[in-house]
Protein backbone atom coordinates (compact mmCIF):
# COMPACT_ATOMS: atom_id res chain seq x y z
CA UNK A 1 0.00 0.00 0.00
CA UNK A 2 3.02 2.36 0.09
CA UNK A 3 3.04 2.93 -3.70
CA UNK A 4 -0.81 4.28 -3.12
CA UNK A 5 0.19 6.45 -0.47
CA UNK A 6 2.54 8.11 -1.91
CA UNK A 7 1.14 8.39 -5.53
CA UNK A 8 0.90 11.87 -6.98
CA UNK A 9 -2.53 10.35 -9.19
CA UNK A 10 -4.61 9.66 -6.01
CA UNK A 11 -6.09 12.62 -4.38
CA UNK A 12 -5.73 13.22 -0.90
CA UNK A 13 -9.24 12.64 -0.02
CA UNK A 14 -8.75 9.01 -1.87
CA UNK A 15 -5.69 8.22 0.53
CA UNK A 16 -7.60 9.17 3.78
CA UNK A 17 -10.86 7.08 2.19
CA UNK A 18 -7.89 4.26 1.62
CA UNK A 19 -6.85 4.82 5.40
CA UNK A 20 -10.31 4.53 6.68
CA UNK A 21 -11.34 1.93 4.95
CA UNK A 22 -8.16 -0.72 4.88
CA UNK A 23 -5.96 -0.10 7.38
CA UNK A 24 -8.03 0.97 10.21
CA UNK A 25 -10.23 -1.85 10.62
CA UNK A 26 -7.43 -4.23 10.40
CA UNK A 27 -5.17 -2.12 12.72
CA UNK A 28 -8.79 -2.00 15.12
CA UNK A 29 -9.58 -5.40 14.60
CA UNK A 30 -9.89 -7.15 18.21
CA UNK A 31 -8.80 -3.67 20.03
CA UNK A 32 -11.58 -4.18 22.50
CA UNK A 33 -10.57 -7.14 24.64
CA UNK A 34 -6.85 -6.52 24.59
CA UNK A 35 -4.67 -4.50 27.60
CA UNK A 36 -3.05 -2.11 25.52
CA UNK A 37 0.77 -1.24 27.30
CA UNK A 38 2.55 2.14 27.40
CA UNK A 39 4.97 0.84 24.14
CA UNK A 40 1.76 -0.75 22.15
CA UNK A 41 0.23 2.77 22.46
CA UNK A 42 3.11 4.92 21.18
CA UNK A 43 3.96 2.40 18.11
CA UNK A 44 -0.47 3.05 17.57
CA UNK A 45 0.65 6.61 17.24
CA UNK A 46 4.01 6.68 15.46
CA UNK A 47 2.26 4.05 13.11
CA UNK A 48 -1.05 6.63 12.65
CA UNK A 49 1.49 9.84 11.78
CA UNK A 50 3.55 7.30 9.71
CA UNK A 51 0.59 7.03 7.32
CA UNK A 52 -0.80 10.60 7.77
CA UNK A 53 2.72 11.85 6.65
CA UNK A 54 2.85 10.12 3.34
CA UNK A 55 -0.80 10.65 2.54
CA UNK A 56 -0.33 14.78 2.99
CA UNK A 57 3.70 14.95 2.45
CA UNK A 58 6.03 18.13 3.47
CA UNK A 59 4.36 22.03 3.44
CA UNK A 60 5.95 24.50 1.12
CA UNK A 61 6.74 27.56 3.87
CA UNK A 62 5.29 30.40 1.92
CA UNK A 63 8.11 33.02 3.14
CA UNK A 64 10.99 31.24 3.03
CA UNK A 65 9.95 28.93 0.15
CA UNK A 66 11.53 25.59 2.07
CA UNK A 67 10.13 22.57 1.99
CA UNK A 68 9.03 21.17 5.81
CA UNK A 69 7.73 18.47 7.70
CA UNK A 70 4.34 18.79 9.30
CA UNK A 71 4.25 18.62 13.43
CA UNK A 72 1.73 16.04 14.28
CA UNK A 73 -0.54 19.12 15.83
CA UNK A 74 -0.79 19.81 12.19
CA UNK A 75 -1.49 16.73 11.43
CA UNK A 76 -4.45 16.75 13.81
CA UNK A 77 -5.64 19.94 12.28
CA UNK A 78 -5.82 18.59 8.64
CA UNK A 79 -6.97 15.21 9.79
CA UNK A 80 -10.11 15.47 11.59
CA UNK A 81 -10.91 11.94 12.46
CA UNK A 82 -10.14 10.99 16.36
CA UNK A 83 -6.68 9.68 17.11
CA UNK A 84 -6.40 5.52 16.58
CA UNK A 85 -5.44 5.17 20.10
CA UNK A 86 -8.33 7.11 21.26
CA UNK A 87 -11.19 5.34 19.42
CA UNK A 88 -9.53 2.15 20.97
CA UNK A 89 -10.17 3.18 24.24
CA UNK A 90 -13.58 4.20 23.38
CA UNK A 91 -14.26 0.57 22.17
CA UNK A 92 -12.81 -0.92 24.91
CA UNK A 93 -15.15 1.23 27.40
CA UNK A 94 -18.25 0.35 25.33
CA UNK A 95 -17.43 -3.18 25.53
CA UNK A 96 -16.61 -3.19 28.89
CA UNK A 97 -20.36 -1.27 29.26
CA UNK A 98 -21.67 -4.22 27.43
CA UNK A 99 -20.48 -6.94 29.58
CA UNK A 100 -21.56 -5.13 32.42
CA UNK A 101 -25.03 -4.54 31.51
CA UNK A 102 -25.46 -8.24 30.83
CA UNK A 103 -25.51 -9.64 34.00
CA UNK A 104 -24.21 -11.92 36.63
CA UNK A 105 -25.68 -15.04 35.01
CA UNK A 106 -23.78 -14.82 31.70
CA UNK A 107 -20.61 -16.34 31.63
CA UNK A 108 -19.13 -13.19 30.02
CA UNK A 109 -19.67 -10.94 33.13
CA UNK A 110 -18.25 -14.18 35.60
CA UNK A 111 -15.07 -13.71 33.45
CA UNK A 112 -15.36 -10.13 34.14
CA UNK A 113 -15.37 -9.76 37.37
CA UNK A 114 -14.05 -13.49 38.74
CA UNK A 115 -11.08 -14.05 40.53
CA UNK A 116 -9.24 -17.07 39.37
CA UNK A 117 -7.98 -19.63 41.38
CA UNK A 118 -4.39 -20.94 42.46
CA UNK A 119 -1.35 -19.35 42.63
CA UNK A 120 0.43 -16.67 40.53
CA UNK A 121 3.57 -16.14 39.28
CA UNK A 122 6.50 -14.06 40.88
CA UNK A 123 7.10 -10.88 40.10
CA UNK A 124 4.20 -7.46 38.59
CA UNK A 125 1.14 -8.60 38.05
CA UNK A 126 0.31 -8.08 34.35
CA UNK A 127 -2.88 -5.11 34.04
CA UNK A 128 -5.94 -6.47 33.72
CA UNK A 129 -8.51 -5.78 31.23
CA UNK A 130 -10.41 -4.04 33.47
CA UNK A 131 -7.91 -2.34 34.89
CA UNK A 132 -7.32 -0.37 31.85
CA UNK A 133 -10.90 0.48 31.79
CA UNK A 134 -10.78 2.70 34.95
CA UNK A 135 -7.06 3.77 33.29
CA UNK A 136 -8.70 4.93 30.42
CA UNK A 137 -12.16 6.39 32.36
CA UNK A 138 -9.81 8.59 35.02
CA UNK A 139 -8.23 9.69 31.65
CA UNK A 140 -11.64 10.62 30.23
CA UNK A 141 -12.28 12.64 33.83
CA UNK A 142 -14.99 9.92 34.85
CA UNK A 143 -12.59 8.45 37.23
CA UNK A 144 -14.48 8.73 40.03
CA UNK A 145 -17.11 6.46 38.93
CA UNK A 146 -17.92 2.75 39.47
CA UNK A 147 -17.94 1.78 35.41
CA UNK A 148 -19.64 -2.11 36.62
Amino acid sequence: MNKFMLSSLLSKNLKIKIYRNIFFPVVLYGCETRSLTLREEHRLRLFENRVLRRIFGPKREEVTREWRKLNNEEFNDLYSSPIIVRVIKIEKNEMGGSCSAYGKRRGVYRVLVGKPEGKRLLGRPRRKWEDNIKMDLQEMRCGGMNWI
